[in-house]
Protein backbone atom coordinates (compact mmCIF):
# COMPACT_ATOMS: atom_id res chain seq x y z
CA UNK A 1 0.00 0.00 0.00
CA UNK A 2 1.48 3.33 -0.92
CA UNK A 3 0.87 6.19 0.84
CA UNK A 4 2.83 9.45 0.21
CA UNK A 5 4.42 11.08 3.34
CA UNK A 6 2.56 14.36 2.07
CA UNK A 7 -0.82 12.40 2.13
CA UNK A 8 -0.67 11.42 5.65
CA UNK A 9 0.51 14.28 6.65
CA UNK A 10 -2.37 15.88 5.40
CA UNK A 11 -4.57 13.47 6.75
CA UNK A 12 -3.45 14.23 10.63
CA UNK A 13 -3.44 17.51 10.05
CA UNK A 14 -7.42 17.34 9.32
CA UNK A 15 -8.15 15.39 12.17
CA UNK A 16 -6.19 18.12 14.18
CA UNK A 17 -7.80 20.88 12.43
CA UNK A 18 -11.33 19.48 12.55
CA UNK A 19 -11.64 19.82 9.01
CA UNK A 20 -10.34 19.75 5.16
CA UNK A 21 -10.36 24.33 5.49
CA UNK A 22 -8.53 24.17 8.54
CA UNK A 23 -5.85 21.47 7.46
CA UNK A 24 -5.67 23.52 4.09
CA UNK A 25 -4.98 27.06 6.27
CA UNK A 26 -2.57 25.02 8.24
CA UNK A 27 -0.95 23.34 5.39
CA UNK A 28 -1.02 26.42 2.45
CA UNK A 29 -2.59 24.09 0.07
CA UNK A 30 -6.06 24.42 -1.68
CA UNK A 31 -8.76 22.75 0.38
CA UNK A 32 -9.39 21.02 -2.77
CA UNK A 33 -5.78 19.85 -2.58
CA UNK A 34 -6.64 18.60 1.00
CA UNK A 35 -9.64 16.58 -0.62
CA UNK A 36 -7.59 15.50 -3.43
CA UNK A 37 -5.52 13.52 -1.64
CA UNK A 38 -7.78 12.04 0.87
CA UNK A 39 -9.75 10.67 -2.44
CA UNK A 40 -6.27 8.93 -3.33
CA UNK A 41 -5.43 7.43 -0.10
CA UNK A 42 -8.90 6.36 0.64
CA UNK A 43 -8.76 4.77 -3.15
CA UNK A 44 -5.51 2.58 -2.03
CA UNK A 45 -6.92 1.91 1.13
CA UNK A 46 -10.37 0.58 -0.34
CA UNK A 47 -12.33 2.71 2.48
CA UNK A 48 -13.52 5.72 3.51
CA UNK A 49 -11.30 7.18 6.13
CA UNK A 50 -13.35 9.84 7.11
CA UNK A 51 -17.04 11.28 7.14
CA UNK A 52 -17.28 15.04 6.12
CA UNK A 53 -18.65 16.26 9.55
CA UNK A 54 -17.77 18.98 11.38
CA UNK A 55 -15.98 18.43 13.02
CA UNK A 56 -14.64 15.17 11.10
CA UNK A 57 -14.83 11.31 12.52
CA UNK A 58 -12.22 9.05 11.55
CA UNK A 59 -13.72 5.89 10.38
CA UNK A 60 -12.34 2.45 11.56
CA UNK A 61 -10.48 2.35 8.72
CA UNK A 62 -9.47 5.91 9.33
CA UNK A 63 -8.16 5.33 12.82
CA UNK A 64 -5.60 2.95 11.35
CA UNK A 65 -4.25 5.27 8.94
CA UNK A 66 -4.01 7.93 11.86
CA UNK A 67 -1.63 6.01 13.68
CA UNK A 68 0.62 5.54 10.93
CA UNK A 69 0.79 9.30 10.14
CA UNK A 70 1.34 9.86 13.60
CA UNK A 71 4.28 7.50 13.82
CA UNK A 72 6.04 8.77 10.83
CA UNK A 73 5.81 12.12 11.85
CA UNK A 74 8.13 10.44 14.72
CA UNK A 75 10.40 9.15 12.46
CA UNK A 76 10.63 11.92 10.46
CA UNK A 77 11.00 14.30 13.24
CA UNK A 78 13.58 11.88 14.67
CA UNK A 79 15.57 11.88 11.79
CA UNK A 80 15.30 15.30 11.25
CA UNK A 81 16.84 15.41 15.01
CA UNK A 82 19.57 13.02 14.47
CA UNK A 83 20.75 15.23 11.10
CA UNK A 84 20.84 18.11 12.52
CA UNK A 85 17.89 20.01 10.54
CA UNK A 86 14.68 19.60 12.91
CA UNK A 87 13.02 22.74 14.29
CA UNK A 88 13.79 23.94 17.81
CA UNK A 89 11.68 21.13 20.03
CA UNK A 90 10.38 19.26 17.04
CA UNK A 91 6.45 17.78 16.80
CA UNK A 92 4.60 18.00 19.75
CA UNK A 93 4.13 14.84 21.82
CA UNK A 94 0.71 14.12 22.62
CA UNK A 95 0.02 12.21 25.64
CA UNK A 96 -3.10 11.23 27.88
CA UNK A 97 -3.05 11.18 31.45
CA UNK A 98 -5.92 11.12 34.34
CA UNK A 99 -6.31 14.16 36.74
CA UNK A 100 -4.76 12.87 39.85
CA UNK A 101 -1.20 11.38 38.02
CA UNK A 102 -1.40 15.20 36.69
CA UNK A 103 -1.66 16.74 40.10
CA UNK A 104 1.00 14.26 41.90
CA UNK A 105 3.92 12.99 40.36
CA UNK A 106 3.69 12.79 36.54
CA UNK A 107 3.98 16.83 35.71
CA UNK A 108 7.37 16.93 37.71
CA UNK A 109 8.65 13.47 35.62
CA UNK A 110 7.39 15.79 32.26
CA UNK A 111 9.28 18.68 33.45
CA UNK A 112 12.43 16.31 33.57
CA UNK A 113 11.26 14.56 30.28
CA UNK A 114 11.48 18.25 27.98
CA UNK A 115 14.72 18.82 29.69
CA UNK A 116 16.58 15.60 28.34
CA UNK A 117 14.35 15.36 25.20
CA UNK A 118 14.06 19.48 24.18
CA UNK A 119 10.76 17.79 23.07
CA UNK A 120 7.19 19.51 23.57
CA UNK A 121 4.16 18.02 24.88
CA UNK A 122 0.88 18.28 24.60
CA UNK A 123 -1.12 16.45 27.81
CA UNK A 124 -4.54 15.69 27.38
CA UNK A 125 -6.36 14.63 30.56
CA UNK A 126 -8.69 11.58 30.71
CA UNK A 127 -9.82 9.39 33.12
CA UNK A 128 -7.29 6.43 33.48
CA UNK A 129 -10.07 3.51 32.77
CA UNK A 130 -10.81 5.08 29.50
CA UNK A 131 -7.40 6.49 28.17
CA UNK A 132 -6.51 3.37 26.03
CA UNK A 133 -9.30 4.23 23.52
CA UNK A 134 -7.07 7.65 22.59
CA UNK A 135 -3.71 5.49 21.92
CA UNK A 136 -6.61 3.08 19.84
CA UNK A 137 -7.59 5.67 17.95
CA UNK A 138 -3.96 7.22 17.10
CA UNK A 139 -4.78 10.54 18.60
CA UNK A 140 -1.99 10.24 21.21
CA UNK A 141 1.49 8.40 21.67
CA UNK A 142 1.37 7.14 25.18
CA UNK A 143 -1.17 6.84 27.95
CA UNK A 144 -1.00 6.64 31.80
CA UNK A 145 -3.58 4.22 32.02
CA UNK A 146 -5.20 1.75 34.41
CA UNK A 147 -5.43 -1.50 31.69
CA UNK A 148 -3.16 -3.93 31.72
CA UNK A 149 -3.39 -5.59 28.39
CA UNK A 150 -1.50 -3.37 25.53
CA UNK A 151 -3.84 -1.47 23.20
CA UNK A 152 -2.71 -3.58 19.57
CA UNK A 153 0.85 -1.48 18.15
CA UNK A 154 2.04 -0.47 21.98
CA UNK A 155 3.95 -2.20 24.50
CA UNK A 156 2.39 -1.64 28.45
CA UNK A 157 4.58 -1.22 31.53
CA UNK A 158 3.59 -1.49 35.08
CA UNK A 159 4.34 2.24 36.50
CA UNK A 160 3.42 1.17 40.07
CA UNK A 161 0.13 0.85 42.55
CA UNK A 162 -1.52 4.59 42.87
CA UNK A 163 -3.44 4.19 46.55
CA UNK A 164 -6.75 6.07 47.59
CA UNK A 165 -8.02 6.43 50.95
CA UNK A 166 -11.40 7.54 51.90
CA UNK A 167 -10.97 10.99 53.53
CA UNK A 168 -12.70 13.67 55.56
CA UNK A 169 -12.30 17.13 57.40
CA UNK A 170 -12.47 16.34 61.44
CA UNK A 171 -15.49 18.75 61.54
CA UNK A 172 -17.34 16.41 59.11
CA UNK A 173 -16.17 13.72 60.97
CA UNK A 174 -17.58 14.74 64.34
CA UNK A 175 -20.89 15.64 62.58
CA UNK A 176 -21.46 12.50 60.52
CA UNK A 177 -19.59 9.53 61.82
CA UNK A 178 -19.89 10.49 65.12
CA UNK A 179 -21.09 6.61 65.43
CA UNK A 180 -18.78 4.91 63.47
CA UNK A 181 -18.68 4.44 59.82
CA UNK A 182 -21.60 2.20 58.65
CA UNK A 183 -24.32 2.07 55.81
CA UNK A 184 -26.35 4.02 58.03
CA UNK A 185 -24.00 7.27 58.24
CA UNK A 186 -22.53 6.29 54.75
CA UNK A 187 -26.21 6.78 53.19
CA UNK A 188 -26.70 10.42 54.92
CA UNK A 189 -22.98 11.64 55.17
CA UNK A 190 -22.16 13.64 51.32
CA UNK A 191 -19.52 12.70 49.57
CA UNK A 192 -17.66 14.18 46.60
CA UNK A 193 -16.91 12.37 43.35
CA UNK A 194 -14.68 13.96 40.84
CA UNK A 195 -17.34 13.17 37.95
CA UNK A 196 -19.92 10.77 36.91
CA UNK A 197 -17.11 8.23 35.88
CA UNK A 198 -15.68 8.00 39.34
CA UNK A 199 -16.43 5.09 41.05
CA UNK A 200 -13.71 5.08 43.54
CA UNK A 201 -16.60 6.13 46.22
CA UNK A 202 -18.76 3.41 45.61
CA UNK A 203 -16.45 0.97 46.06
CA UNK A 204 -15.04 2.13 49.48
CA UNK A 205 -19.13 1.73 50.48
CA UNK A 206 -19.19 -1.52 49.18
CA UNK A 207 -15.89 -2.84 51.12
CA UNK A 208 -17.31 -1.25 54.13
CA UNK A 209 -20.74 -1.96 53.83
CA UNK A 210 -21.10 -4.82 51.16
CA UNK A 211 -24.17 -2.90 50.34
CA UNK A 212 -25.33 -0.02 47.60
CA UNK A 213 -26.52 2.98 48.69
CA UNK A 214 -27.06 6.21 47.07
CA UNK A 215 -25.89 9.16 49.40
CA UNK A 216 -25.78 12.46 48.69
CA UNK A 217 -23.09 13.67 46.34
CA UNK A 218 -21.15 16.49 44.88
CA UNK A 219 -19.14 16.46 41.63
CA UNK A 220 -15.75 18.90 41.73
CA UNK A 221 -13.87 17.73 38.62
CA UNK A 222 -10.26 19.25 39.41
CA UNK A 223 -7.69 17.00 41.87
CA UNK A 224 -6.73 20.34 43.59
CA UNK A 225 -10.53 21.47 44.27
CA UNK A 226 -11.62 18.03 45.04
CA UNK A 227 -9.28 17.62 47.61
CA UNK A 228 -9.69 21.72 48.89
CA UNK A 229 -13.75 21.13 49.02
CA UNK A 230 -12.98 17.64 51.25
CA UNK A 231 -10.97 19.60 53.60
CA UNK A 232 -13.33 22.52 53.74
CA UNK A 233 -16.25 19.98 54.79
CA UNK A 234 -18.10 19.93 51.98
CA UNK A 235 -18.40 16.03 51.62
CA UNK A 236 -15.89 13.01 51.97
CA UNK A 237 -14.00 11.49 49.19
CA UNK A 238 -11.27 9.03 47.61
CA UNK A 239 -7.96 10.66 47.68
CA UNK A 240 -4.75 9.80 46.08
CA UNK A 241 -1.89 9.07 49.10
CA UNK A 242 0.44 11.55 47.37
CA UNK A 243 -2.06 13.94 47.70
CA UNK A 244 -3.31 13.29 51.40
CA UNK A 245 -0.36 12.42 53.03
CA UNK A 246 0.59 16.35 54.39
CA UNK A 247 -3.27 17.19 55.21
CA UNK A 248 -3.10 14.02 57.22
CA UNK A 249 0.01 14.26 59.18
CA UNK A 250 -1.42 18.16 60.02
CA UNK A 251 -4.77 16.63 61.08
CA UNK A 252 -6.53 18.48 58.12
CA UNK A 253 -7.90 15.37 56.91
CA UNK A 254 -8.92 12.04 59.00
CA UNK A 255 -9.09 9.23 57.65
CA UNK A 256 -12.49 6.98 57.55
CA UNK A 257 -13.09 3.45 57.57
CA UNK A 258 -10.84 1.63 60.30
CA UNK A 259 -8.09 2.04 63.04
CA UNK A 260 -4.85 2.70 62.88
CA UNK A 261 -1.84 1.32 65.24
CA UNK A 262 0.19 3.98 67.54
CA UNK A 263 3.09 3.72 64.49
CA UNK A 264 0.52 4.17 61.95
CA UNK A 265 -0.70 7.57 63.73
CA UNK A 266 2.69 8.64 64.08
CA UNK A 267 3.81 8.02 60.42
CA UNK A 268 -0.01 9.88 59.79
CA UNK A 269 -1.02 6.89 57.62
CA UNK A 270 -4.11 6.12 56.84
CA UNK A 271 -6.31 2.61 58.08
CA UNK A 272 -5.37 0.14 55.49
CA UNK A 273 -9.21 -0.99 55.81
CA UNK A 274 -9.78 1.98 53.55
CA UNK A 275 -7.23 1.89 50.72
CA UNK A 276 -8.44 1.29 47.19
CA UNK A 277 -5.65 0.03 45.11
CA UNK A 278 -5.10 1.18 41.20
CA UNK A 279 -2.22 -0.09 39.17
CA UNK A 280 -0.90 2.27 36.58
CA UNK A 281 0.72 1.42 32.93
CA UNK A 282 2.36 3.08 30.99
CA UNK A 283 1.08 2.09 27.04
CA UNK A 284 3.18 3.49 24.67
CA UNK A 285 3.90 3.42 20.60
CA UNK A 286 5.92 0.11 20.05
CA UNK A 287 8.32 2.24 17.64
CA UNK A 288 11.75 2.57 17.86
CA UNK A 289 11.90 6.58 18.57
CA UNK A 290 14.78 8.65 20.77
CA UNK A 291 12.14 10.91 22.03
CA UNK A 292 9.82 8.58 22.92
CA UNK A 293 12.08 5.72 24.47
CA UNK A 294 14.28 8.55 26.50
CA UNK A 295 10.45 9.77 27.73
CA UNK A 296 9.32 6.86 28.42
CA UNK A 297 12.28 5.56 30.36
CA UNK A 298 12.10 9.60 33.13
CA UNK A 299 8.66 8.24 33.32
CA UNK A 300 9.20 4.67 34.60
CA UNK A 301 12.36 6.14 36.82
CA UNK A 302 9.85 8.64 38.77
CA UNK A 303 6.98 6.52 38.63
CA UNK A 304 9.13 4.15 40.62
CA UNK A 305 10.63 7.09 42.96
CA UNK A 306 6.79 8.08 42.95
CA UNK A 307 4.66 5.07 43.85
CA UNK A 308 6.96 2.13 43.86
CA UNK A 309 7.09 0.12 40.61
CA UNK A 310 8.13 -3.24 39.45
CA UNK A 311 8.38 -2.82 35.48
CA UNK A 312 7.31 -5.85 33.54
CA UNK A 313 6.99 -4.67 29.57
CA UNK A 314 3.96 -6.86 27.42
CA UNK A 315 3.38 -6.02 23.47
CA UNK A 316 0.55 -5.31 21.28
Amino acid sequence: MDLPLEHLATFAAIVDEGSFEGAARRLHITPSAVSQRVKAMEQRVGSVLVQRSRPVEVTAAGTTILRVARQMDRLVDDAERELGGGPLGGTVIPIVVNADSLATWFVPALVRAARETDARFEVIRADETMSTEQLRRGEVMAAVTATREPVPGCTSTRLGVDRYYAVAAPGFVAANFADGVSAETLQRAPMVEFDRHDAFQQRFIRRITRARIDPPRHFVPSSAEFMLAIELGLGWGMVPELQARDALAEGRLLPLGGTRSAGARDRAEPASPAAIEMPLYWQRWNLSSPVLDRLSAVILEEAAAALGADPAVRNG
